[in-house]
């Protein structure tokens, strides 16, 4: 069985019973199919278009319908039994011997369905239908829209692609559990919220030694404060985890924080108080065997090492919500990520998306707020319909409230309201995307330090007769992507495809693609160092995130292959990180 590990450590319970492995599958809609065997297979969690599913169909599928038979012992019956879901895309219904028990609507969260009634002691068939139709103004990210992958969209990724378990509980039991960090006093609040009531009890420990505790009877919801006997910060290259237990009456859960605060001075991005300057680089979660999913958490933890040896601090996971997994993985690390959500395929100039886009961002938010390795919300990625087409005007206000709402549910992160283009008037940091070349990038830099001025011109050219202001005054500011440099590792590099007067064409008529080329290692790494080394000497910049880390399909601008082969000699590595490592003119 593959990724037969817990899917979430930081709520982990002693019965846990993984399915991940062969499940009947179709492609189809379920109709009449809800409670019998299935023509086919596939082994989950990997989606029914890569490889590693053992079905590889790449095509649209629309529907599909998930089968599988579990047993369930009478003593599973004595509190709850409940069904987990990492993910499914995009809406899932799930039913127990034919009866209906939940659906959900969203393809990157995760839920969950309280089967005990629907079960009995013995066999059961566990069906989930999956609907997932890219044409009805979902969040997708980069799920390619055509028959086949181009440019920087990439295959499709269809029903189940995260881990799916089963899970017992008491009657009363620990529902959810935020942490919030107090570097000062050396201390957390741990909120709780519980079904019903019983005496709840925390204990906090740090390798094994218990450095705080609190109880007391709770009904509900309760906040305890907790100050630790031993301080140890959360910082760049050291997770220093702190593991806690929680006890809700006969419910117990295993979960963890890490102690560590984030926040805007200036234009200074401060972690634990000190100027940080955000060496990011573009990880986008996809694999190539698995697509959205990775064949093992080996695989993830290298993905991070390899940004880590290239002299990064951190990345941003884009346009994907990745596997808690991954972000323990992350928090152990001590590796930076920004957290993101796949919102290209919505439609942002309008209002009538709105409120789901709101709910499924918010069960991001909601389900992923512990992790310390997460410095910075990005919900929107791009939303700039309007910068040089005048019939396509943006509803400023789909951006201004997804603001407002991530603010509302968390003000512990900076949030940046939308990534790259025209801002809202709420963000806590301006960012902007740079593809072009050290001669834009320096004509755009120097605009800045001398005017504290970004423009759509200056970005995004071509010129237009009336200047569009994206950015004046002091406000803190991320060259959120740049580079984006395609380069084969042996020589075969494609042609530029950063002409924008016929981008799309451009894309398409190539096999591989990039923002810009270089066919050799010398050239690469070079143009690497003459552009980042102008962005780190940018006192008014408060980090950079390089795109990218790896190649993805047909997408060849990563230092690493997409099976993960290094592109670059050691020496050349060598000097990237050396580069990466300058000090920045802003710390």
């Amino acid at each position: 069985m593959y990724r037969s590990e817990h899917p979430n450590p930081q709520f982990e319970r002693s019965y846990y019973v993984s399915l991940n492995g062969p499940w009947e599958f179709a492609i189809g809609k379920g109709n009449g199919r809800l409670n019998e065997p299935l023509p086919d297979r596939i082994e989950v969690p990997f989606c029914p278009q890569s490889e590693m599913s053992g079905v590889g169909i790449t095509d649209f599928i629309d529907d599909c319908i998930y089968s599988r038979l579990i047993t369930v012992r009478k003593e599973d019956l004595a509190g709850r039994l409940v069904l987990h879901f990492g993910a499914v895309d995009y809406e899932a219904g799930v039913y127990v011997n034919g009866q209906y028990v939940t659906s959900h609507v969203g393809g990157y969260t995760a839920f969950e369905a309280d089967i005990t009634q629907a079960v009995r002691p013995g066999e059961n068939r566990i069906t989930v239908t999956v609907h997932d139709d890219m044409r009805e103004n979902i969040p997708s990210g980069k799920q390619t829209r055509k028959q086949h992958s181009f440019g920087c969209f990439y295959t499709r990724t269809t029903g189940i692609w995260q881990s799916v378990w089963l899970e017992r509980t008491p009657s009363i039991y620990l529902k959810r559990i935020k942490f919030f960090s107090d570097i000062e006093e050396g201390a957390v609040e741990a909120a709780v919220e519980i079904e019903g009531s019983a005496p709840v009890r925390i204990r906090v420990f740090y390798e094994g030694r218990t450095v705080g505790e609190a109880q007391g009877e709770t009904a509900f919801r309760r906040r305890f404060q907790i100050p630790l006997a031993e301080k140890h910060l959360w910082k760049l290259g050291e997770g220093n985890l702190y593991d806690v237990e929680i006890t809700v009456g006969e419910d117990w859960v295993h979960s963890y924080f890490g102690l560590r605060q984030v926040k805007y001075e200036g234009r200074k991005f401060l972690l634990n108080g000190e100027s940080v300057f955000q060496r990011l680089v573009l990880d986008q979660g996809y694999y190539a065997k698995g697509i959205y999913t990775a064949p093992s958490v080996e695989q993830m933890r290298q993905d991070i090492q390899r940004g880590i040896a290239l002299g990064f601090n951190g990345a941003r996971l884009h346009q994907k919500v990745f596997e808690q997994r991954f972000l323990y993985e992350c928090d152990q690390l001590g590796y930076m990520v920004w957290g993101e959500f796949p919102s290209w395929g919505v439609e942002y100039e309008k209002l009538d998306f709105l409120g789901r886009f709101i709910s499924e961002w918010s069960e991001t938010v909601e389900q992923y707020f512990n992790h310390p390795s997460i410095i910075t919300w990005c919900p929107l990625n791009e939303a700039w319909s309007n910068l040089l087409d005048k019939r396509k005007v943006r509803d400023v206000r789909f951006v201004e409230s997804v603001y407002v709402v991530t603010k509302t549910l968390d003000d512990t992160r900076p949030c940046i309201d939308t990534s790259g283009g025209y801002h809202g008037k709420y963000t806590d940091v301006f960012d902007f995307h740079c593809y072009g070349s050290q001669e834009e990038l320096d004509g755009c830099l120097k605009r800045l330090e001398q005017e504290d001025l970004l423009t759509v011109e200056t970005l995004y050219p071509p010129k237009s007769a009336q200047e569009n202001i994206l950015c004046k005054g002091e406000i803190p500011i991320n060259a959120s992507e740049y580079g984006g440099i395609a380069y084969s590792g042996n020589g075969n590099g494609k042609r530029d495809m950063s002409a924008r007067e016929d981008k799309t064409a451009a894309i398409e008529a190539e096999e591989g693609w990039g923002y810009s080329i270089c066919r050799d290692e010398h050239t690469f790494v070079e143009r690497y160092r003459r552009l980042t080394g102008r962005l780190l000497r940018c006192g008014k910049l408060s980090g950079f995130c390089y795109t990218q880390l790896y190649d993805i399909e047909q997408e060849e601008n990563g230092f690493y292959t997409y099976a993960r082969q290094p592109k670059l000699s050691p020496a050349a590595m060598k000097r990237i990180r050396e580069c990466n490592r300058i000090r920045a003119a802003i710390e």
